[in-house]
């Protein structure tokens, strides 16, 4: 009996191993089973190295320890850290890419895309002459801002943060300017604005015309501006950067009482809002009380993060033709527009985005170097795009939230979408932006109802309740950056350079992958080192 039991054994033990050598015939090896993660332009990059560094941004599904260690075994450079969406950003060699995408800790390899500002650069009409008596500020009485102000309605406790370039010291804006914060380590703050764009756009929102005696005066001259530099001297970023701004704003949004955000800067490349980390940041602002505003973009038929985001409220540009009046306008030629993939039509309104003149950040500034035809009365400045009409825009909600403060961001959507003016014209949206009507219109019906949070919002430690819906969507305040697993956002969909201020439309279209120019950005400028959560120093200097 022992015999035949040895023999029973055998058999069993001869039988498991021939099992286990069929299923090493028919499984495959974990790393060989894993979908590829790999960003397709990254993989092309792969398919044909050319010996170059490339930027990207690595989510984990774990610890970013030991995968940092694998980018600086292979050579690659470690960026900012990322914790908050588990992942981090790199430079990676190009003949490495695939090796650091194969590693089964690896979630996903994106490229940090360009983040473009939206000014046009061009004025609609090069050779047209400014008359000031007509391009004072017309953009306030064509969307009824005058009117509030009658009403004493000129945002007064109701602050806008400003992620874009840093807003520059400037007579309009001495009021109004808070500390802000910046995510580079050179020592030059938030209220430093190298590039010029980010002081336009807050001279738009809250500028006072004090220079000007009261002939350029933004819209809601009472409301407080909070700079978030994330674009350098020559306006580039990148969608981590922005990121990592949008982060700061979350942290310190009852600090200073942020109601409104305005994102004047857009993605170069085509992702959904369920796949885009830059999206997903925005819609947790959204879900935490804080309306944002984003511009359509200049792409001529196209939108791109944050644009696409059905949440947000994304701005495109009519053409007032130098009067107060609606009756004449017309959407911009390069205001972008169209339909997501996943069906929402964008932009959801259109305001004044055409010779637009506003605050000027100082003569140095790159903007105003390259285009000295373009400024005007020596402190201000003439631009044109899709950055001007979501400044307009948020300056509008900040005058309808200090009339209406009980209002939560879909309540502020819709009544902006019901009283806008039609326009019947492609790429309008509902319509010309009329903050007066937005103001008086009763209700508060939301808009959004239904409409599902990015999918990476379902992923997190402290993911989205989606059994404790109480206002279409998500609960308010009920979402925070646990609720997005980040180390599973595609950041390697997005390249260095990809927030890129220096290719705001003056003509020209970046080039995507080689067109990403790291002299933007010196290593040393920028903390590439670890930054506690806590902290939120980015590399941006002292925390304020």
């Amino acid at each position: 009996m022992i015999q035949a039991g040895r023999r029973t054994i055998w058999r069993l033990a001869l039988t498991i191993a021939m099992l286990a050598a069929m299923l090493a015939v028919f499984v495959p090896s974990p790393a060989s089973a894993l979908p590829p993660r790999l960003d397709p332009e990254l993989a092309a990059l792969a398919a044909h190295p050319s010996g170059g560094m490339t930027p990207v941004i690595v989510r984990v599904y774990g610890d970013t320890a030991p995968l940092k260690a694998l980018v600086e075994q292979l050579g690659g450079q470690l960026g900012v850290d990322l914790e908050f969406i588990q992942a981090f950003a790199a430079r990676v060699p190009e003949a490495a890419l695939a090796r650091l995408a194969g590693d089964p800790r690896v979630r996903w390899v994106s490229y940090d895309r360009p983040i473009l500002p939206q000014d046009n650069g061009e004025a609609a009409d090069p050779e047209w002459t400014p008359q000031l008596d007509r391009i004072a500020n017309t953009y306030n009485f064509t969307i009824g801002a005058n009117k509030a102000w009658a009403e004493g309605i000129t945002g007064r406790g109701v602050t806008v943060a400003v992620v874009d370039s840093g807003v520059q010291y400037h007579p309009d804006l001495l009021r109004s300017i808070l500390l802000g914060w910046s995510i580079f380590a050179t020592g030059l703050p938030a209220h430093v604005d190298q590039y010029g764009h980010g002081t336009h756009v807050a001279g738009i929102i809250a500028g006072n015309g004090a220079f000007s005696r009261g002939k350029y005066v933004g819209i809601a001259p009472d409301a407080r501006i909070l700079p978030v530099r994330v674009c350098d001297e020559n306006g580039a970023s990148s969608e981590s950067s922005l990121v990592a701004g949008l982060q700061w704003v979350y942290l310190n949004r009852k600090i200073y009482n942020i109601r409104v955000v305005n994102v004047s800067l857009n993605s170069s490349s085509p992702v959904s809002y369920h796949e885009s980390p830059l999206d997903a940041a925005l819609e947790i602002l959204w879900f935490n009380r804080i309306v944002v505003v984003v511009s359509a973009g200049n792409s001529r038929g196209l939108v791109y993060p944050p644009a696409n985001d059905p949440f947000v409220i994304t701005v495109g540009a009519v053409d007032e033709h130098g009067t107060p009046t609606p009756a004449d306008d017309t959407v911009a030629p390069f205001s972008g527009h169209g339909t997501t993939p996943e069906g929402f039509t964008k932009p959801d309104l259109v305001a004044p985005g055409v010779n637009i003149v506003s605050t000027l950040s100082y003569t140095g500034c790159r903007l105003s170097r390259e285009h000295p035809d373009h400024r005007v009365d020596t402190r201000y400045f003439r631009l044109s795009g899709t950055s001007m009409a979501a400044a307009v825009t948020s300056g509008a909600v900040a005058l309808l939230l200090q009339a209406r403060p009980d209002l939560n961001p879909d309540q502020v959507k819709m009544l902006l979408k019901a009283s806008a003016t039609p326009l019947n014209q492609t790429g309008a949206g509902a319509g010309l932006l009329n903050v007066y009507n937005a103001i008086h219109m009763p209700g508060t019906a939301a808009a959004n109802t239904g409409t599902p949070a990015s999918a990476l919002l379902w992923t997190g430690s402290d993911p989205v309740n989606w059994g404790s819906v109480n206002w279409g969507s998500v609960n308010w305040g009920s979402v925070n950056w646990g609720s997005v697993n980040w180390g599973s956002v595609n950041w390697g969909s997005v390249n260095w350079g990809s927030v890129d201020c220096s290719s705001v439309n003056w003509g020209r279209k970046p080039r995507i992958p080689n067109s990403v120019n790291w002299g933007w950005m010196p290593p040393r400028s920028v903390n590439w080192g670890w930054a506690p959560t806590g902290s939120v120093n980015w590399g941006g200097g002292p925390r304020k």
